[in-house]
């Protein structure tokens, strides 16, 4: 038997000894007792092997029957067929869910338009001087990949079969070639547009709007861990990813390009301007020339476009509200006070009004001293003039600036083509992932809008690349229905077992358990980080969302944690369910299209130091919660 059967025996034989040993005896069960029993029968259920979704349905069914039968035998089986449809009919009402097949739907038809390889071909060109090239190319592609997809079933298998084998003929350690396209493709769990959060925010009743906005920077930033990770350890330890050969790295140029580098300077710019002139132009069409000087033109055009909208907007004039403001003139005078104790009971003549007493510590009425003056250190903005920029617009305006001079002084004519390549396969992408997350963060639509007009931006780019069949839409049609259909009936069960779970007493049994321990607000977070990274290695995230982290929201607002903060580290640390035995799913999705001498072990072992970033990841995210809510403050002011 493998390794692999005896350790998901082995945890199968600790739960069900742990089930014996904890339980009372057969006379002091409680309904309590019933509860925390489902969930322990749910998680062996799971580990022999059978179907999530039903086995929860079935167990959810037969324990309500339970509750209700020992309250009132005679309306046991109604009760229960009433809480079966209910729960069925709060899945099927729930709006959020929407966005889950129209998300997968526009995953699918990316992937079938085939601009990832392009993209990975293009982006390993471009990072061909950097340590561990090809890896790194990996990890950016399947992040790029993840932003317009979410499937992680998809990216990995895709991946697998594109960037596995090119690291493995160039040489690549096969541990280090595994753990990049693994890691690199769960980057969907928490790189929006996930399905994950959709199904959190369902569940503990969070904006998926608001999470989506909190993911995105820890999604960058485990992305740029696992590159440094791979640079560094290609660096000090070269013969585990050796450089690419010169036949690898060789990127043929046109024949125009031929002759303005054979008569000119290699410089795009330089040379394009030159050939422009008159001078080095023989062979060489002027249309060609403008094509690619335009071509060349645009980073500086991209920075032209984000920086002077900025700066009309961070200089934006001050805008008076004179609504509320009266004409001057024609109102009654309050009477001159004759002293300070008979001021505050006169009244005026015209309108009745007393002046209030001042008190000790209010606010008084300016005089002449503290009235304030023209040399005022700071004067109030003049209105419909413009404000000056802030020193940091100055600041990102001088870094891209020296960005642009530092790209266009090393921008040769083999790097126009790369540019070209990434141009028709990263910007497109790019265009349908600004408009479908950035109108989400903005606010300008709703997740399940912004799906909706993602998955016919997927069409058009299908239709674009000339991809679009009526078998590749029929193919993507059905898999975005089976993968829909599992998500439904996973919520129809987990709403059936939470419903059952509740009647029985379980949840207040945990609550009073948990409460009794009295635990700081970091020691809950932390057993209940170690609990769901814990469930992560026999189970997979939907079973963990589902059954598991529905018992931990009722007790968030007794220990004062916010439910988006808690979501975004449930996110990043539901990856281990990808990466950890034995299930590991995104192992067995690379294992099915690996060469044959390539092992499950060694997938395993790739996948290790992945899992410490990770850690470290969450680690960082506690420390610094600002990573993950800065940009939901920001937009939604959370």
């Amino acid at each position: 038997m493998k390794k692999e059967a005896w350790f998901g025996l082995s945890i199968l034989a600790l739960v069900v000894i742990g089930l014996f040993v904890l339980m009372p005896s057969p006379d002091k069960i409680t309904n309590g007792h019933l509860g925390l029993l489902m969930l322990a029968l749910i998680v062996v259920m799971i580990l022999l092997g059978f179907p999530t979704a039903f086995t929860l349905m079935g167990l959810g069914t037969m324990f309500a029957w339970f509750a209700y039968y020992s309250v009132n035998p005679a309306l046991a089986v109604q009760q229960t067929l009433d809480v079966m449809v209910q729960r069925a009919y709060w899945v099927m009402n729930n709006d959020v869910l929407i966005a889950v097949p129209l998300f997968v739907f526009m995953g699918y038809l990316v992937e079938r338009a085939q601009l990832i390889q392009a993209l990975f071909k293009g982006l390993h060109l471009a990072t061909t001087r950097i340590p561990g090239s090809l890896a790194v190319a990996t990890v950016i592609t399947c992040a790029i990949f993840a932003t317009a997809s979410g499937i992680i079933g998809a990216v990995v298998t895709l991946m697998g079969l594109l960037a596995f084998p090119a690291m493995l003929k160039a040489g690549y350690n096969v541990k280090l070639s595994a753990g990049s396209v693994c890691a690199g493709g769960t980057l969907g769990i928490l790189i929006p547009p996930s399905v994950l959060l959709i199904l959190y925010g369902a569940t503990a009743g969070v904006s998926v709007m608001q999470l989506y906005a909190g993911a995105f920077f820890p999604g960058l930033l485990l992305a740029g861990l696992y590159v440094g990770y791979i640079i560094v350890y290609a660096k000090l330890k070269p013969s585990i990813a050796p450089p690419l050969s010169l036949e690898d790295q060789y990127v043929p140029l046109p024949k125009f390009a031929e002759v303005i580098t054979g008569n000119g300077s290699n410089n795009v710019i330089v040379g394009l301007i030159g050939a422009l002139k008159g001078k080095h132009n023989v062979d060489v069409p002027m249309a060609t020339l403008l094509k690619h000087l335009v071509i060349a033109l645009l980073p500086l055009l991209a920075v032209v476009l984000i920086m002077v909208p900025t700066y009309l907007l961070v200089t934006a004039p001050v805008v008076v509200d004179t609504s509320g403001l009266q004409e001057m003139g024609g109102g009654a005078l309050i009477e001159e006070s004759q002293s300070g104790d008979e001021a505050a009971g006169q009244e005026t003549d015209a309108g009745g009004l007393a002046e209030p007493p001042a008190e000790e510590g209010g606010l008084q009425p300016p005089t002449a001293e503290s009235a304030p003056t023209a040399s005022a250190p700071e004067a109030a903005p003049t209105p419909g003039k413009r404000l000056p920029a802030p020193m940091g617009y100055w600041i990102t305006l001088g870094i891209f600036l020296a960005g642009l001079a530092i790209f266009y002084a090393i921008f040769s004519f083999v790097r126009l083509e790369i540019f070209k390549m990434l141009l028709t396969s990263f910007f497109p992408l790019a265009i349908l992932i600004i408009g479908v997350l950035g109108s989400i963060i903005a606010g300008l639509a709703t997740p399940t809008e912004a799906a909706a007009m993602g998955s016919f931006g997927g069409l058009a780019l299908a239709i674009a690349y000339g991809r679009f069949n009526w078998t590749m839409l029929k193919e993507a049609v059905f898999l975005t229905a089976k993968t829909s259909a599992m998500v439904c009936w996973l919520f129809v069960g987990s709403g059936i077992f939470a419903a059952a779970f509740a009647l029985l007493g379980g949840q207040e049994i945990i609550n009073n358990w948990v409460l009794s321990l009295d635990m700081t607000p970091v020691q809950f977070m932390l057993m209940a980080q170690v609990i769901i990274f814990l469930l992560g290695w026999p189970l997979e995230w939907t079973e963990i969302i589902i059954i598991f982290l529905p018992i931990f929201l009722p007790l968030l607002p007794q220990f004062n944690i916010d439910p988006l903060f808690f979501g975004l580290l449930v996110a990043l640390n539901l990856q281990t369910a990808f990466l950890s035995p034995p299930v590991a799913m995104a192992a067995f999705y690379l294992k099915g299209v690996s060469p044959p001498h390539v092992t499950l072990n060694q997938i395993f072992l790739g996948m290790l130091p992945f899992m410490a970033i990770q850690v470290f990841a969450i680690f960082m995210l506690y420390m610094f919660p600002a990573i993950g809510l800065w940009l939901p403050s920001l937009v939604y002011g959370h």
